[in-house]
């Protein structure tokens, strides 16, 4: 959030040479949008507005376009960006004939430079790239949304207001973190803007699409299979299926929580080509549901209203001879989507729309992820919660580069004591 006491100054606008590895590779997009500028009198450009953009999404203290128009007639800033003193209302009609679609390619060299993440030794064998599918929802302002793009109401507000938001289809490459694909439609999860139609038009082979319930339709994981891809979902505990072979379980599948391993064919109109749908035991945790119901094989007098207990997970997959407790481990690894998520809206300002131009919005959705990048070239590491913080200071200027670069070197103990605790509780019996 932008700082409401006072001004912002030159020490508030930190790590400004970070963006200039983009910034270069924007100066060749400075073209675009000037062929009915016959005049040449046209001031701020493609590459211009992209960097305003970059530098909105890059430093938290900047928090509307009012403060952009404030930082850059800082000194520093000036020089750094090139741009020079611009009005609200140029800024906000300028975009409309811009292309966001040529930032792509600058996507694209940026990803080159991206090394691979370390990859768990467990799935060395996996020959698909682990892909992570989902989509969220950008909340706007009901004015905007519905003249802007169709089918954008979510629901009702209880006072009685609609919704309107956009959904941001993302997925994500494990290997790099990086989303190599995403669309932004309306809101409405339904017809040609349901999450698995959206999938099930950009479909391609050698991946391992980790998804949730949303995507779990027979005639989209066929489709996947016969794409010479793969999948790994989670099903309705109530799903329909045909049983082919119920398969024993290994000491490491019950060791990680796995309770039934079966071979079957999937839905009603059973699936043209064989599941293996496995059963994890999970801690248990509410579910929303329309219905008051009771917990799963857990008959009490207490009435539920409005949740219900699940205390299991069912994961379909086309990898039927994969280890049940790889394929458990593979669905857990879904979860790094919604940390994306969290860095892309919380960090990088993507609940607020600077511009309520259809163009506006795809290009600050194109330089978000330009930014998730940069901060992947400078740290070669996935980010997680800590990490999202410790970035967050920095750009705030409260935090080093050394004290970054020593919170970046700390060795990674997650799970050790887990495993530890773990291997206590075997010694002993339990």
């Amino acid at each position: 959030m932008a700082k409401k006491d006072h001004e912002l100054g030159e020490q508030d606008i930190q790590c400004l040479g970070h963006l200039r590895k983009a910034f270069s590779l924007l100066d060749k997009l400075q073209d675009v949008g000037c062929e009915r500028d016959s005049a040449g009198n046209r001031q701020l450009f493609f590459n211009d507005y992209c960097k305003l953009v970059l530098l909105y999404t890059w430093n938290p203290l900047i928090g509307s376009v009012r403060d952009l128009q404030k930082v850059v007639g800082l000194s520093n800033v000036a020089k750094a960006l090139g741009v020079g003193r611009f009005s609200l209302g140029s800024f906000s009609e300028s975009c409309r004939v811009f292309a966001p679609d040529r930032l792509k390619a600058v996507i694209q060299e940026l990803g080159v430079e991206l090394r691979q993440l370390p990859k768990d030794p467990r799935l060395s064998d996996l020959e698909d790239a682990l892909t992570l599918v989902d989509g969220t929802v950008l909340e706007a302002l009901p004015r905007l949304t519905s003249a802007i793009c169709g089918n954008t109401l979510v629901n009702k507000k209880r006072g009685g207001g609609e919704l309107h938001a956009f959904r941001l289809h993302t997925q994500l490459d494990l290997g790099t973190f990086l989303p190599f694909k995403f669309q932004r439609t309306g809101a409405s999860n339904a017809g040609d803007l349901r999450e698995a139609a959206v999938l099930r038009r950009s479909l391609e082979a050698g991946r391992c699409y980790v998804t949730d319930g949303a995507y779990a339709e027979g005639p989209l994981l066929d489709e996947i299979v016969e794409a010479r891809s793969s999948f790994v979902t989670r099903v309705r505990e109530n799903c329909a299926y045909e049983l082919i072979e119920e398969r024993e379980l290994t000491p490491e599948a019950r060791s990680a929580g796995i309770t039934s391993d079966l071979l079957v064919r999937l839905g009603t109109h059973p699936m043209k080509h064989p599941v293996r749908l496995i059963t994890l035991a999970v801690a248990p945790h509410p579910r929303r549901t329309r219905k008051a119901d009771r917990p799963h094989e857990g008959a009490t007098d207490k009435a539920y209203k409005g949740q219900r207990i699940s205390d299991r997970l069912l994961i379909a997959t086309s990898l039927v001879d994969l280890p049940s407790d790889l394929t458990a481990l593979i669905y857990r690894k879904r979860y790094g989507i919604e940390l994306y998520f969290r860095f892309l809206k919380q960090l990088l300002g993507m609940r607020h729309l600077l511009s309520r131009r259809d163009e506006g919005m795809e290009i600050q959705i194109y330089c978000a992820v330009i930014v998730c990048l940069l901060i992947n070239l400078m740290t070669g590491k996935k980010p997680n919660r800590a990490m999202v913080s410790m970035i967050g200071f920095y750009l705030a200027g409260m935090a080093s580069a050394q004290e970054v670069l020593s919170f970046l070197n700390q060795p990674d103990n997650t799970g050790v004591k887990k495993r530890a605790k773990d291997e206590l509780w075997k010694k002993l019996g339990y």
